[in-house]
């Protein structure tokens, strides 16, 4: 799969550069008292015990995602078609198009749970104001495509690429969607560069620290919330781009390495093979490009794939 094609580096960057920024109510109760002083609650109402609030469960029941669901998603972004197949028309038409094509993953006794993979974190060739190269969507957008999840029972995966900022620092930012029992995680290293370095201009590239660091925070911000399991993906396509031996596994979260990378069919089973056996402690996923792969992969040839992906994503 190999380095990707600059022209399509720029294309994407130039959308990127886009996307712009942001957007209680309280109630309180008094006591009833009469004449007499205090009023006392009828006996029914007196003894009737509190309600145990039902732990969260994921958009199509459980609280565990693998190995029930299988999970297929569309990835992507608003500010332009070039981002991904996610960000082609409304939110809601970009969900309906992921149900056709997730259909043909389901299998007997494994469904397919659908995810809206939005990019929240976009990498600019422009360094901005604050000289991080990258925009943050702003939170009416985050809002917009977690309706249309929750709509099609799907999850909403934020995918960040934090360009000179890091991964720490973006993904804490998504807290108040993250404490969401639907929403979960992608980590883009491709775009988290350096210093001096220009996101498209280099390959960038994450410290296992880094995302270490991200794991361990988004899984005590499960654990306290009492949350179903969280989905953190990591996409990668050089060997280099993450030292996946380094990664630590998590109570309440499933991580995946997804091999991504654009190219034919051997190519892209060779990498797949490669990175699954490099780190057979993490769960598998696998991209595809609807534009620059050459000769897309049918699901059934996808499903060949020793071991099957757990996770597919469409670009």
């Amino acid at each position: 799969m190999g380095v990707p094609d600059p022209a399509v580096q720029r294309r994407r960057l130039a959308a990127g550069a886009i996307a712009g920024a942001l957007a209680l109510a309280s109630a309180t109760a008094g006591a009833l008292s009469g004449a007499g002083g205090e009023s006392t609650p009828p006996r029914s109402q007196a003894e009737e015990p509190a309600a145990t609030p039902e732990p969260a469960e994921l958009p199509r029941g459980g609280r565990s995602i693998f190995p029930r669901h299988r999970v297929v998603a569309y990835y992507g972004a608003p500010q332009d078609d070039e981002l991904g197949a996610l960000g082609i028309g409304t939110p809601a038409s970009a969900a309906r198009r992921l149900e056709r094509q997730a259909k043909a993953y389901a299998r007997p006794g494994r469904p397919v749970l659908p995810a809206l993979e939005l990019i929240a974190v976009i990498a600019n060739a422009d360094a901005g104001e604050d000289g991080m190269y990258r925009s943050r969507q702003p939170n009416a957008v985050i809002r917009r495509y977690l309706r249309a999840a929750r709509r099609a029972k799907a999850l909403l995966l934020l995918d960040v690429q934090p360009g000179a900022s890091d991964f720490f620092t973006e993904t804490t930012r998504l807290e108040r969607w993250l404490r969401e029992p639907d929403v979960s995680l992608a980590l883009d290293p491709e775009w988290r560069v350096q210093p001096g370095q220009v996101p498209g201009q280099v390959i960038g590239s994450v410290d296992a620290r880094e995302v270490n660091a991200v794991t361990a925070w988004l899984a005590q911000l499960a654990e306290r919330h009492d949350l179903p399991q969280k989905l953190v993906v990591i996409h990668q396509f050089t060997d280099d781009m993450v030292d996946d031996k380094a990664l630590k596994p998590r109570d309440g979260l499933e991580i995946v390495l997804n091999a991504d990378g654009f190219g034919t069919r051997p190519v892209k089973k060779s990498k797949y093979d490669a990175f699954t056996r490099s780190a057979p402690g993490f769960e598998s996923g696998f991209k595809l490009f609807y534009k620059e792969d050459v000769g897309l992969m049918t699901p059934r040839q996808v499903l060949r794939l020793r071991p099957p992906p757990d996770f597919v994503v469409y670009e």
